[in-house]
């Protein structure tokens, strides 16, 4: 019997959980869950207590690996923030790089990580930092511009990875650099570049002696700490700078009173920006600490709202730039520009306060992708919830509103699923792919400030939204066609359900909704109504066909509904006029002689009916649909009796 079809008693019998939460609360490794199963077994136990052991050890190794994803992630985070607080106060540039070095090697957990510097007086580049090091010509290693892995990194101004360095022919062996690796014992190697503005200073690797595969997160990763090692370097140089200028300045009292105002603002600065980003601080609280410590007005800026010419400036030269009387300091990560820091009215900015705007930037940066990083993590729990239920794979009630609970969603509400699908063809597939991400991530978005969920699904996206008091499926799937199109600024058509309710208790429900949630939408592209959102009810006798639930009751309430309480509370005979009007072609003759009344009569009787049916009750399609309502109707009716 398999786990999605076992009985829930025996999934969830009782003490099934206990060792498995055990081994979790010590952190065991993952071999050590099989023994419960394997005891169990040994022991003879029931099949049913064998297969709920099977089911908690599946949940347990489930909970183990979010735990440890999470873990990594705060470690990496947690790593970075120590950083850029090293950076902040920066004493000893030796210190700061070594610790980074140290730092990337523990979280990328590989045998060896060192830094390189170009050295522009000798047209070479060497050995800087080194942790994990055991050979002594590895340390001491000068290379030539442009040789190993390093040099080709330093010509692309990209980062560069191979799993086998002896069998990689992309870069310029030679016997030197080959001597030295070989005495490392280093097989994989990553390296990244260390960037100033647009020039490459020097490389930050990570090695391996054995063969292995580095994660795109891990590249990333490493990426984010050459960045803090440019930015030491590129302050470490600032401060060399300074100092002497400070020694060959005539007018030294002035000149140090002066300096030392600035200093003291950048390092107010960097201590309030140390601070906010241990505690979680917001882009907000930047922005407001810099503003107080350079006496000016600074504001975060998205990219689409930034100087366009300064933004691309600062971008390109690494440093904060003028624009009029004001000056910009683009706030970029990886190549991607996420927005800007614009310091308003203060054209004459001292060097080291334009640093303090370039350092605020860097950790704004930071704080985006940690911002990001959580949300990404947040919108894939709301996708695995979702398609959990759309595939019925978690039948168990309680566990399913716990974690619906967790994600601020409530399933005991009544709820509607929207299938929506983005109008426009994509021009090749990288395109395509790029604005399934957009739509992917608008719809995550939108379920989040909804407590709903949402989930990518057959080349589109599903949302499982709550319904309000007083709205309307058709309402619903209208609002989220447009909010959803004006976020990826294309035109998204949006099919919804029927209204649902106890979801927890029927996960079933949940994919029969979206398959008629998915014809709602097709329907709508096939009448040219793209970019629209609409409900099997409107529709009209199409949605009989469209609806999962063949709601014919409603299709007749909302069709002719008015005539038959009328009829029912007056006693009038409003339906049957109705009925021989339409058997007798239309024809108000005809149908009195059926009814044997007087034309005035059947005159009479229709257009009361205008009034309650509307002025276009006999327009074609009306007219088919009151037929159709009257002939179910009636069938309803003669079996009720």
């Amino acid at each position: 019997m398999s786990r999605d079809h076992m009985p829930s008693a025996e999934r969830s019998a009782p003490g099934a959980e206990a060792p498995f939460l055990e081994l979790l609360a010590r952190g065991a490794s993952a071999d050590a869950y099989e023994q419960p199963v394997l005891l169990a077994r040994a022991e003879g136990l029931p099949p049913g207590r064998v297969a709920a052991l099977e089911h908690a050890k599946v949940l347990a190794l489930r909970v183990r690996s979010e735990m440890e994803g999470r873990r990594r992630r705060e470690a990496e985070l947690s790593a970075l923030f120590e950083t850029a607080h090293d950076l902040a106060g920066l004493r000893d540039l030796d210190a700061v790089l070594q610790a980074i070095v140290q730092r990337a090697r523990s979280l990328l957990s590989t045998d060896i990580a060192y830094l390189s510097l170009n050295d522009p007086a000798r047209g070479d580049t060497y050995m800087r930092v080194t942790e994990g090091s055991v050979a002594a010509r590895f340390q001491q290693l000068r290379l030539g511009m442009g040789e190993g892995l390093g040099g080709l990194v330093a010509q692309t101004a990209r980062p560069y990875v191979t799993d086998d360095y002896f069998r990689d022919d992309r870069f310029q062996h030679t016997r030197t650099i080959d001597a030295g690796v070989r005495d490392e014992g280093l097989v994989a190697i990553l390296g990244v570049p260390l960037m100033l503005g647009p020039h490459v200073i020097g490389v930050l690797f990570a090695a391996d002696r054995r063969a292995r595969v580095f994660e795109r997160e891990e590249i990333a990763l490493l990426g984010s700490f050459a960045a803090l090692a440019a930015a030491a370097i590129d302050t470490a140089n600032l401060l060399t700078e300074t100092r002497e200028a400070l020694a060959g300045l005539e007018r030294a009292n002035e000149i140090i009173r002066d300096r030392s105002g600035v200093i003291e603002r950048a390092s107010d600065v960097h201590d309030r920006l140390a601070e906010l980003v241990l505690r979680g601080g917001g882009v907000h609280d930047v922005s407001s600490a810099v503003s107080q410590v350079l006496d000016g007005s600074v504001r975060f800026a998205d990219a689409a709202d930034a100087p366009d010419g300064a933004l691309e400036a600062s971008r390109a030269e690494g440093h904060a730039v003028r624009h009029g009387e004001d000056w910009v300091a683009a706030v970029a990560a990886g190549g991607e520009l996420l927005g800007a820091l614009v310091l308003r009215g203060q054209p004459g900015l001292d060097p080291v306060d334009q640093r303090t705007l370039e350092r605020a930037a860097m950790v704004t940066s930071l704080l985006l992708l940690a911002r990001r990083s959580a949300s990404e993590a947040e919108q894939r729990v709301r996708g695995e919830l979702l398609d959990d239920l759309l595939d019925a794979r978690d039948r168990d009630p309680r566990l399913l509103r716990e974690r619906a609970a967790r994600l601020d969603a409530d399933l005991d509400a009544t709820h509607v699923v929207l299938a929506g699908r983005l109008d426009a063809t994509a021009a090749d597939a990288d395109q395509e792919a790029e604005a399934r991400r957009r739509l992917w991530s608008a719809a995550s978005h939108l379920a989040a400030t909804r407590h709903g969920l949402a989930a990518a699904r057959d080349g589109g996206t599903v949302l499982l939204l709550p319904l309000g008091p007083g709205d309307t499926a058709t309402g619903l799937a209208r609002r989220t066609a447009r909010e959803l199109g004006t976020a990826v600024h294309e035109a998204v058509t949006v099919g919804a359900s029927a209204p649902l309710h106890g979801l927890a208790a029927r996960p079933d429900a949940v994919a029969e909704a979206y398959a008629e949630g998915q014809r709602c939408l097709d329907a709508l592209r096939l009448l040219g109504r793209a970019g629209d959102g609409a409900a099997a009810e409107d529709f009209g006798f199409l949605g009989l066909l469209l609806a999962g639930s063949r709601d014919v009751p409603g299709f007749v309430g909302r069709t002719i509904g008015e005539v038959v309480t009328y009829d029912e509370k007056r006693g009038t005979d409003l339906l049957r006029t109705l009925d021989a009007y339409f058997a007798c072609g239309m024809s108000p003759a005809r149908t009195k002689d059926a009814l044997h009344v007087h034309v005035n009569t059947v005159a009479q009787r229709l257009e009361r009916v205008g009034r309650l049916l509307g002025p276009d009750w006999q327009s074609p399609a009306r007219a088919l649909e009151i037929q159709l309502a009257l002939r179910l109707h009636r069938l309803a009716s003669s079996g009720h009796h």
